[in-house]
């Protein structure tokens, strides 16, 4: 395999962690609230998912602990930022340094332990396509956060509820008026952004890399906040994103496969160093964030 079928074929997979995350982090921004705890969601979400799967309950048990604990730290965030109005930014920041705290506590006795991956699953036909067979050939959280995508792009499309949602996001106060519950929606997108954080997580310890180390989850979540902003809260550019990453990040490995005389931590910075170029791209074009921007994004609501 050489690197370019190396980087096709790991994309997928390399994207997903970023994806399950920013999907998550899409509907809580949707709704008005600003959660900056994602990294400590997806390292809690890691750590149970590690735990449970090493000592033989399974990788779906795994997932479903994954999601049940990063709602439930989500569902603090949101008792501090909806109910009593505090600061997001914050309060954000507060339960992403809890969930990086817990996962260090819970998996110290873990470090450098392995857990069985999952198999693989390819789609007929299109796996056996010469060079680009390689992509079609994915493990099954791969496809089902595909499924997610489509499935969410089609809620704030065409249904009632991702109206409501976007409503609440764009003026509360006149949702409000008209009988949407506001505070009911903001918490149900909190938990929702809460466990798909807990579910990318879980890929990235039990799938991906499934092994656990302290601090494996590096970044991921503020990268899969700044993929909000880089797809301008757009579910489909979101994914384009996320694959972009997915891509920029086994570029290292891929470079240092073929002998490429570039130092280790320069290429283990790629993704950063992408993020902060193209944030910064995206940022100089204000009618673009503005066009698509939540309104109320981070202000509390208040009846």
């Amino acid at each position: 395999m050489n690197a370019f079928q190396f980087i096709l074929a790991g994309t997928l997979a390399a994207a997903t962690p970023f994806l399950l995350a920013a999907l998550g982090e899409l509907v809580v921004e949707r709704a008005g609230v600003l959660n900056l705890g994602v990294e400590g969601l997806m390292a809690f979400g890691a750590v149970l998912a590690f735990v449970i799967v090493y000592h033989g309950g399974g990788h779906l048990l795994g997932f479903v602990a994954a999601g049940a604990g990063g709602a439930m730290l989500s569902l603090i965030f949101a008792f501090v930022a909806i109910g009593f109005r505090a600061n997001q930014v914050a309060a954000g920041l507060a339960i992403g340094i809890l969930g990086q705290g817990l996962s260090a506590l819970f998996g110290k006795s873990y470090e450098a332990l392995t857990v069985p991956g999952i198999a693989k699953i390819g789609i007929p036909g299109l796996s056996q396509i010469p060079v680009v067979g390689t992509l079609f050939v994915q493990d099954i959280v791969v496809w089902l956060s595909l499924v997610v995508t489509l499935a969410i792009w089609a809620v704030f499309a065409y249904s009632k509820t991702g109206l409501i949602v976007r409503a609440v996001g764009e003026n509360p106060k006149a949702a409000h008026a008209i009988g949407y519950p506001v505070i009911a929606v903001r918490v149900a997108a909190v938990a929702f952004g809460g466990t798909m954080a807990g579910f990318a997580g879980a890929y990235a310890a039990v799938v991906y890399t499934p092994l656990w180390a302290d601090g494996m989850i590096a970044g991921r979540g503020w990268i899969a906040i700044a993929l909000v902003v880089f797809g301008t809260w757009l579910t489909g550019r979101i994914f384009l994103g996320a694959c972009l990453f997915g891509a920029v990040s086994l570029m290292g490995l891929a470079a240092q496969a073929t002998g490429v005389n570039i130092p280790s931590q320069l290429l283990a910075s790629l993704p950063y160093l992408v993020t902060i170029l193209v944030l910064g791209i995206i940022s100089a074009d204000r009618r673009l964030l503005k066009l698509n921007g939540v309104a109320s994004l981070g202000e509390p609501f208040e009846r």
